[in-house]
């Protein structure tokens, strides 16, 4: 071996172990999770990238238990924590992010039309720090109140539970009510803002003689998903939810972009923003993939017998 060989190597042996050391004690980015219902979900797809939870990335995870008015506090704290990334599980968490920081990334999910909330330029080229994945809400809301017709018999009035407080439910109370109308369904739109409110909404549903509920989705009432899904089974209501998490509260059905891909993809964002790449340049994505969850057990407590149409196209069956 020659001899500047014989010196590049002994540079080698003794430069690693500090290279080594400073990786090592390289701080890991930490990833606020504001208003998210599965931080383990997102974990798992970091995990399927390469990253290790507690050596290259923690999660700072911020959840208003359902209460909106908390999230501009709880924003402001994952801005004054220093996080690298915010990732936005709902429209007013965006919004909360929005207004507490113009410069950390946001990665925005279940957000419906981010352009006509007025959180984008467009979604191919969102500008700003903000980009993720558009559910199209109201395009679900419309395929929800579809479903319950298909699936309760000779339905003919729906009572619809919304939150005035969240950013899209007029819109999207506006296009059920047009839907509604298109297939002989008569809607009876009740606003809630708070639990406080279920016991008055539910004698409103029965005095007016509703035959199913479709609870559109929002923090709050996801938040109180089970207390929901009770109150129907009490007032014998076939209740329709949006994410899967519905059904498995009790509801009869729940219809929704995939969670665990719309994870995926707000996985791959972080990434990419981790590596580098600034939000405003990464289009928008919306999902292709869909779930639908029919719970038999709620069924047949209610007496209904789930037609084979919605069995053959659920993707999970709940017994």
């Amino acid at each position: 071996m020659n001899h500047v060989r014989r010196r590049q190597l002994l540079l080698a042996a003794l430069v690693a172990p500090i290279v080594a050391q400073a990786q090592k004690a390289a701080k890991p980015y930490r990833i606020g999770m504001l208003s998210t219902s599965s931080p383990a979900t997102l974990m798992r797809c970091l995990t399927d990238l390469g990253y290790v939870e507690g050596r290259d990335v923690v999660l700072e995870i911020r959840d208003p238990e359902g209460r909106i008015e908390r999230l501009d506090g709880l924003a402001s704290d994952l801005v004054g924590l220093k996080v690298d990334v915010i990732v936005a599980a709902n429209p007013s968490a965006v919004l909360s992010a929005k207004r507490a920081t113009a410069t950390i990334p946001i990665v925005m999910m279940h957000t419906p039309d981010p352009v006509q909330l007025g959180l984008v330029a467009s979604l191919a080229n969102p500008g700003g720090n903000i980009t993720g994945v558009t559910t199209l809400s109201a395009d679900l809301s419309l395929k929800q109140i579809d479903l319950l017709k298909e699936t309760v018999p000779r339905l003919s009035r729906v009572a619809l539970l919304w939150n005035p407080d969240n950013p899209w439910h007029p819109m999207t109370v506006k296009a059920l009510q047009g839907r509604g109308g298109s297939i002989g369904l008569l809607l009876q739109a009740l606003d809630v803002r708070g639990p406080e409110g279920f016991d008055g909404a539910f004698h409103a549903m029965t005095t007016e003689k509703a035959q199913a509920l479709l609870v559109l989705a929002d923090p709050m009432t996801h938040f109180h998903r089970q207390r929901l899904a009770d109150l129907a089974l009490k007032h014998r209501l076939p209740m329709m939810g949006g994410l899967p998490d519905y059904a498995e509260a009790g509801s009869l059905l729940s219809y929704w972009a995939d969670t665990t891909d719309v994870y995926r993809r707000v996985a791959s964002y972080v990434d990419r923003i981790l590596k580098g790449a600034k939000p405003g340049s990464l289009p928008i994505e919306q999902p292709t993939k869909f779930e639908l969850v029919a719970n038999l057990k709620t069924g047949k407590a209610l007496g209904i017998t789930i037609p084979q149409s919605i069995l053959l196209r659920a993707d999970r069956l709940i017994e």
